[in-house]
């Protein structure tokens, strides 16, 4: 039986940044469910927001305020439960959505067929403050400031709006290897001026996480989640669990270039269907 694709996105992102990719997996007859993940989906959007009024921006109350690392969690199992009714589940995280993936399948192994991590976080040994302070796996800084102190308002606020060329300019090298600035700024459209402040600190359960086949998709290129700790990640999660080591899949693109130009992803993950589809 075919699974069904239940996609995670990163940080700021709802499941509108996989509507590539979801065109690609329909393409080769996969079933694919994007997740917008509590309080996403209008997030900090605002008429202030919306007439670039900053100032007004900066002080209004976030919807993000209060939302947990643990409300992501539980609104994605009881997807996972509602889907799983109709055949198996591939569980695929992005970025930031890795630490949902991981929290799920430590806490509903038996509902997932395989998770699949793409450049995404999968703590084994630490939380994730534990490792930026490994300076090969800090990311470069491409000047995002939020433009108001998170822990007032509850929630990171960004400006996606912003027009200034330096800052488009890092983001593009950041999040891409050859987007074009129309690209980066469609896909900043895309994103929640809002982000939770809690990501979690689970670490992959050998007992349960360790049960799930999982695939990791390296992404070589990447400046957002450089590629020392992508590798890194796979070394100590196959220390862990020698027995059920990752699947490893590389592309040679930055860090979204698989959402904006999705085939080698949708054909990996595909692949994965191919032996995902005995499973549970």
């Amino acid at each position: 039986m075919q699974p069904t694709f239940v996609l995670v996105p990163g940080s700021h992102a709802t499941g509108r940044c996989f509507t590539a990719l979801q065109s690609e997996l329909a393409l080769r007859g996969h079933r694919s469910l994007a997740v917008d993940l509590p309080g996403h989906g209008t997030a900090g959007f605002s008429t202030a927001y919306q007439a670039q009024d900053l100032a007004a921006f900066a002080e209004l109350p976030s919807p993000m305020a209060g939302i947990t690392h643990a409300d992501n969690v539980a609104h994605v199992i009881d997807l996972i439960r509602r889907v799983r009714e109709h055949g198996p589940v591939v569980l695929v995280g992005h970025s930031r959505g890795g630490f949902t993936v991981t929290s799920v399948a430590n806490a509903v192994p038996d509902l997932l067929a395989r998770t699949v991590y793409v450049s995404a976080w999968c703590c084994v040994t630490g939380t994730a403050a534990d490792y930026l302070a490994t300076p090969a796996f800090r990311p470069p800084d491409v000047g995002l400031i939020p433009v108001s102190d998170p822990k007032r308002l509850g929630a990171v606020r960004m400006n996606w709006r912003t027009t200034d060329p330096a800052h488009l300019t890092a983001l593009n090298h950041a999040w891409t290897t050859d987007g074009a600035d129309a690209e980066i700024i469609a896909f900043l459209s895309t994103l929640d001026p809002d982000e939770s402040r809690d990501a979690g600190t689970d670490l992959v359960d050998r007992a349960a996480w360790g049960k799930v086949a999982h695939s990791y998709v390296r992404l070589t290129e990447d400046a957002s989640m450089p590629l020392a700790l992508q590798d890194h990640f796979i070394e100590e999660a196959d220390a862990l669990t020698p027995d059920n080591p990752f699947d490893v899949h590389s592309l040679p693109v930055g860090h979204i270039d698989p959402l904006l130009r999705p085939t080698g992803l949708a054909e990996i993950l595909a692949g994965t269907a191919d032996y995902s589809e005995g499973a549970r």
